[in-house]
């Protein structure tokens, strides 16, 4: 994983990594990305710390089919489900929004007093979904501990991501929460601290880390299923369409499919562990039915986490997003 700090921390408020707790808290609404980036950092502090102890506070089922690494738990919070931009609605079960949030926001305050940590780090949401983790942030203070907020680079336009912190006062409350704000990306791409306009106070705290990657993650299982996909000599060019979780990828994968069966290579389809059922067997019947999209690879699911490490020798396009 590439993490790097441009700037030394204050070690007044810096504990030890190698006796260090870390809490990592990701409210994982729709997909995966939240928790494949908390993975790869807890795979970095594990190899820099191997006495660290880290919890994983997340609702995706999925994390735990992946390799923790050592040192590792997972606190399992009760699923959410986006809705809409703010509008969030319990996965599984039957109890209403405010009820789940409820339920998870005891859980997450439950956790760090009862664990401890000595560090905090919170995925893209300060306070997590409808404020979950304000409670959870607050018994941290009084603990001692420090708080990090980690940001993707670019989160939105410009003018939207200031409108919509601006109308919560969220960077004056990141401010007064948060010892630092971690941007994953580089300012020479693109300068967060500038179009996102940081107030000075949270600027000061605010370092660009790199880009979260996972150059040395194990091999994929088989735990998921067989894909079917090996190697053949001779044959046609092969393309790999992959839509992360799959929770909001089929109209993706439908018209890489349609396009594929006019064409002169191989589709291959990797939908992800969250598609829903329906409409995985919609693109199913669909690749059955065209030759060119001879493989649709729904159980091997983690294809999607190894393509763009293995290139097998073979020229590899990866497009995310």
């Amino acid at each position: 994983m590439m993490l790097l700090e441009r700037k030394p921390l204050e070690q007044e408020r810096c504990p030890e990594l190698s006796s260090g707790r870390f809490l990592l808290y990701s409210h994982d609404g729709l997909g995966l990305g939240h928790t494949r980036r908390h993975l790869a950092i807890a795979r970095a502090i594990a190899e820099l710390a191997p006495t660290a102890s880290i919890l994983l506070a997340l609702g995706a089922d999925e994390a735990t089919r992946l390799d923790l690494p050592p040192g590792t738990e997972v606190l399992k919070l009760p699923g959410l489900q986006k809705r809409s931009n703010d509008e969030y609605a319990s996965r599984r079960l039957r109890i209403s929004g405010s009820e789940i949030l409820g339920l998870r926001s005891a859980l997450l305050h439950a956790g760090v007093k009862a664990y401890r940590p000595n560090v905090v780090l919170v995925d893209k949401h300060p306070f997590g979904v409808k404020g979950e983790f304000r409670a959870g942030l607050e018994e941290l203070r009084a603990l001692g501990g420090v708080a990090a907020l980690g940001l993707r680079d670019i989160l939105d336009e410009p003018d939207t991501v200031v409108k919509e912190w601006s109308a919560y006062r969220l960077w004056e409350r990141v401010s007064k929460f948060y010892d630092r704000a971690l941007i994953y990306g580089e300012a020479s791409v693109f300068d967060s601290v500038v179009e996102y306009k940081f107030p000075e106070a949270l600027s000061r705290r605010t370092r660009f880390c790199g880009y979260v990657v996972n150059p040395d993650e194990p091999e994929p299982g088989t735990e998921g299923g067989s894909c079917g996909v090996s190697p053949r000599k001779n044959a046609r060019p092969r393309i790999v369409a992959t839509a992360g979780g799959g929770e909001d990828g089929f109209k993706l994968l439908e018209t890489f499919l349609r396009v594929a069966a006019s064409a002169s290579w191989e589709a291959i389809a990797v939908s992800g562990p969250m598609m829903p059922g329906p409409e995985l067997k919609t693109l199913a019947r669909g690749s059955s039915r065209r030759p060119a999209a001879e493989k649709m690879a729904s159980s091997c699911w983690r294809l999607s986490f190894a393509l763009p490490r293995r290139r097998r020798g073979k020229p590899l396009l990866c497009a995310d997003r």
